[in-house]
């Protein structure tokens, strides 16, 4: 892609800025509340609204309807070049508790944060809306100035994501024919820090258990029943700290199996990143890092495999005190599994591990919880080093490829619905109160996302 015409179009998103940001206002003002019913109407206003907005770009669109809230769906394909998939949501979290925010969550507003920045304030300034509209005024630049998209793009938008995707799922499954493409294009994750852009290359899996350990036909006087009859609580415990041994390492066998460590070029990057206990852990106030010993902080939070104890419950946890051995315990266990983990073999290996630990007197019983694989792209994959370079270009800071210790689920249905890897580019701050009040999003953020998609399309018309 030639230089100039690129440049001409960095000029006109730079122009047009003001733009932009009244095109994002109209959007954030749409109360599309997923998760309330009461809100159904505005969901279905926020899809009419961005559909027309991508159609303005010359795009043919509609608004598809699911077992839930509309999704969005565009086309701009001419083929014989580079085909992605956009991803992204336009629904919303709830705004409670309301008397938190600063001001209305509905009205956005460009202001001053606390450190001086200029920040865009508003439910969905962040998540997702402003992440979404980043990539659309990329588009529009593009079109306006050169008459055509680089590559040929599918917009596809949900308004289930804060939901758990849970009509979306089906919608794509579905469809999924029309949904073709190379690759998806998602724009809901951020950056390493404000100066700093990030590619996340893998996303953990996860899988939740609960457990129920049952001694006693019911609860017993300790007075006359201690120290003869089995305390399930007891019993519980020592199963869960049997769990980690002294390098913090799970003693389940095979947890690890099909796990691989990270490249070693990947960690002598990561080793330069200011990732540290009093950057990371101070702030929550801790200072030890608590997961496998030789292994990097940033290894121990984002990608390498865990066990958390959630909850644990059991026999009296009222006022003052009951002396009583209760008949029954219970926990719920999660997991973040790694690219290798295969969830249902884990669950199998946990409930071995357990039932092998639990005494004569006692039984136990599980819950079925949610379970889902990891996601992590290949290295060395094409698109990813075009997108990397094309962010450092924009940013002037080596981009970051990091692994996120949370899970999206929807990455990993695009991969086994579709067949199709997910590239995981966003301008997100920790700081950006997503899912809390007055959840934010940097100006800075937003307009150098537009031009950071820009040079992206560039880069991706050119990938072999």
């Amino acid at each position: 892609m030639a230089n100039a015409q690129l440049q001409s179009v960095l000029d006109h998103i730079d122009k047009e800025f003001d733009n932009s940001l009244e095109r994002l206002f109209s959007l954030l003002q749409i109360k599309s509340i997923s998760a309330d019913p009461a809100f159904a109407a505005d969901c279905k206003a926020a899809a009419e609204h961005l559909a027309r907005d991508i159609a303005s770009l010359g795009v043919a669109t509609e608004v598809r309807s699911t077992a839930g809230h509309p999704a969005v769906v565009g086309k701009s394909v001419a083929g014989g070049r580079p085909h992605v998939l956009f991803y992204g949501h336009y629904d919303v979290q709830p705004v409670d508790p309301l008397e938190l925010w600063h001001r209305p969550p509905f009205e956005p507003v460009v202001t001053d944060h606390a450190d001086g920045r200029k920040i865009i304030v508003a439910r969905g300034a962040e998540d997702d809306k402003g992440q979404v509209m980043t990539f659309v005024e990329a588009c529009r630049a593009w079109k306006k100035v050169t008459g055509s998209l680089p590559i040929d793009v599918t917009f596809l938008i949900e308004g289930e994501e804060e939901v758990g995707s849970k009509n979306f799922v089906p919608f794509i499954e579905a469809n999924k024919d029309e949904f073709k493409a190379d690759y998806v294009l998602v724009c809901d994750t951020g950056m390493w820090d404000r100066d700093t852009p990030a590619i996340t290359t893998s996303l953990r899996g996860l899988l939740y258990e609960e457990l129920k350990i049952t001694a006693a036909n019911r609860d017993l006087h300790s007075g006359v029943f201690g120290g003869s009859a089995m305390n399930p609580i007891r019993v519980l415990t020592k199963i869960l700290g049997g769990l980690f041994d002294d390098d913090n390492r799970i003693t389940i066998p095979g947890f690890y199996d099909g796990v691989k460590d990270t490249p070693p070029d990947i960690l002598a990057q990561w080793k330069k990143l200011d990732f540290t206990p009093d950057t990371f852990l101070k702030p929550v106030g801790l200072s030890i890092p608590a997961g496998e010993k030789g292994r990097l902080l940033v290894e121990q939070a984002s990608t390498r495999p865990t066990c958390d104890v959630n909850g644990i419950w059991g026999g009296y946890i009222g006022e003052g005190s009951k002396t009583v051995i209760p008949s029954h315990a219970s926990a719920k266990v999660s997991f973040r599994l790694v690219e290798g983990q295969d969830p249902q073999k884990i669950r199998k290996a946990f409930r071995a591990y357990v039932t092998a630990r639990i005494p004569g007197d006692c039984k136990v019983e599980f819950g079925d919880h949610s379970a889902g694989p990891a996601i992590a792209l290949d290295w060395n994959m094409k698109p990813l080093a075009a997108a990397k370079t094309a962010l450092t270009e924009e940013w002037s800071k080596e981009t970051v490829l990091m692994g996120s210790g949370a899970s999206i689920p929807i990455v990993a249905d695009f991969k086994r619905t579709l067949g199709l890897d997910s590239l995981l580019v966003g301008f997100g701050l920790d700081d950006d109160n997503i899912h809390s009040p007055n959840e934010k999003y940097d100006l800075r953020s937003f307009q150098k996302g537009i031009r950071s998609w820009a040079r992206i399309l560039a880069a991706l018309a050119e990938v072999k």
